[in-house]
């Protein structure tokens, strides 16, 4: 049975059993059960469910949920129905994460409650297993799944939920690739990428597509370029020793920021909603993706924050791992040719932010239509995060006797437009996690990321990655609470970005991206 072709929520009236792999880990405390949690609350899980936390740690049911106990009452739910929540939680453990005695073990538990199910007309049995696990074990982990635990079609789906990362380059994601396809077909896989998940991101579709005056001005004729940022204000707080196998490029601009700006670039789907949406937003996202040729070195700059190679768990003192870097990609298609893409990435830099920013061309003939007074362009800004909002920055008459042209934000904040605990209709904004293994469960696979999207991506880094590591380029070293290198900054404007957008401010200020 097609994820595709599953109702909406139909999922809700079979039977549900949940397996996390790595349960006892980082991952599945803080962010799977949680969200596992949320969908409780909000009786979006079925009322027949079990779920089963997997590891190799030699611990009872009962310790586990002690273990996770501290994360979801965060959530500031009542006691009672986080207890009533961790009474569906039971632990299995195994030798290995490819234990098939083990799994076989686990999945007459999961039959036995299947059967205690009382079956009716149109009763599926479904199971999910979510991979909170490292790419070392997926392999072996999915081949004892296909051995031990698959449900037969005409009973239900079976569904796997894979984290990142998807490979380091081209040829070990090809490597991990095949041991799943092997195993399963991309209707099984959910290769889940949480920035699919956040608010603005799922609303891109609707936000170009449904509005006329937006997808009207959203191609080169009117576009100058096009920013996406991701700035974290922390290091790698002693998480160096993993940060330095992999670096900014591959930790956030070729997944996040790039699934990012395929949806934010793409071709309209032909269908952005129901039950064949998820292939076809893919189809849109993978089209944009095939017009962006590999990236050049010429075409980054690279930083690393001071006292980087401090962190006690880089072994390597002299590192030239990134932590911060500024790319510039092309997308050569009619909408985009000719227009500059600037990715943007660090960490202990000096502020949280994540969005895009899109800025328009100069007005044309306004320093003739105004005196030669400045007219700051146009920019659209889309905020994920802190605190989504949407504002374009937009020129008026300044206030007074004078007619001079300054500029302003129009904006809509997401947490005083559709939150505040003051309007009627108060809205819950959930996060990312919650979202994906919702459009898990109703077998939405549109913000889920597909093989041959992946493929194309590495196929767009993995030559320049190749390039810094074998010339082994030295990254420019900047200061902690810093924008970064002022070098990316020249470098950007270098690539037609206007710093006066904000003439209120000088081109190092935060409030700038």
């Amino acid at each position: 049975m097609s994820g595709e072709e599953e109702d909406q929520f139909g999922y809700l009236t079979s039977s549900l059993s949940i397996v996390v792999f790595g349960a006892s880990g980082d991952l599945a405390k803080k962010k799977t059960f949680p969200s596992l949690l949320n969908l409780y609350v909000f009786g979006l899980l079925p009322t027949n469910i079990q779920i089963w936390g997997y590891a190799r740690s030699n611990i009872t049911s009962e310790e586990l949920r002690e273990k996770i106990l501290p994360f979801l009452l965060k959530l500031d739910y009542a006691p009672e129905v986080v207890e009533n929540f961790l009474s569906l939680v039971h632990y299995h453990s195994g030798s290995s994460y490819g234990d098939y005695d083990a799994l076989a073990q686990l999945m007459s538990n999961v039959e036995s409650f299947e059967s205690n199910e009382t079956e009716s007309e149109g009763k599926y049995f479904n199971r999910l297993f979510y991979f909170a696990i490292p790419p070392v074990v997926f392999a072996q982990t999915a081949n004892a799944i296909k051995k031990t635990c698959m449900q037969e079609d005409e009973k239900g789906w079976t569904r796997l939920v894979i984290e990142k990362p998807f490979g380091k380059d081209l040829e070990s994601f090809e490597d991990l690739n095949k041991d799943l396809s092997s195993q399963f077909t991309e209707d099984h896989l959910y290769r889940i990428d949480h920035y699919l998940g956040k608010e603005m991101v799922q609303n891109l579709t609707v936000i170009r597509f449904s509005n006329m005056f937006f997808e009207r001005i959203w191609n080169r004729d009117n576009i100058q370029m096009v920013i996406l940022t991701f700035k974290e204000p922390f290091g790698t707080d002693g998480r160096g020793g993993y940060f330095d196998q992999f670096g900014i490029i591959r930790d956030i601009l070729q997944n996040h920021l790039l699934q990012v700006l395929s949806l934010l670039t793409c071709e309209p789907p032909a269908v952005a909603q129901g039950p064949h949406a998820g292939n076809s937003i893919r189809d849109a996202k993978l089209h944009v993706l095939n017009s962006i040729p590999p990236i050049e070195l010429e075409d980054c700059v690279l930083g690393q924050y001071e006292g980087y190679a401090d962190d006690p768990s880089i072994e390597n003192k002299d590192t030239q791992t990134p932590t911060f870097a500024v790319i510039r990609l092309k997308i050569n298609n009619p909408r985009w040719a000719g227009v500059p893409i600037i990715l943007k990435a660090g960490k202990a830099l000096n502020e949280r932010k994540a969005e895009m920013r899109l800025q328009l061309r100069d007005a044309p003939a306004a320093q003739y239509l105004f005196a030669g007074q400045d007219c700051p362009r146009n920019e659209i800004v889309l905020r994920l995060q802190p605190d989504e909002a949407i504002y374009i920055k937009t020129n008026v008459k300044k206030p007074g006797f004078k007619s001079q042209p300054v500029q302003t934000d129009m904006a809509l904040n997401y947490d005083t437009a559709f939150f505040t605990k003051h309007k009627q209709n108060t809205g819950y904004n959930p996060d990312a996690y919650t979202r994906l293994i919702l459009n898990v469960l109703q077998g939405q696979q549109g913000h889920f990321v597909r093989d041959d999207e992946l493929r194309r991506a590495w196929q767009i880094f993995t030559p320049v990655l190749n390039k810094i590591e074998r010339s082994k380029v030295r990254p420019i070293t900047y200061p902690q609470g810093s924008r970064g290198p002022v070098e990316a900054d020249e470098f950007i404007a270098r690539c037609g970005f206007d710093y006066t957008a904000d003439p209120n401010n000088d081109k190092r200020h935060s409030v700038l991206f």
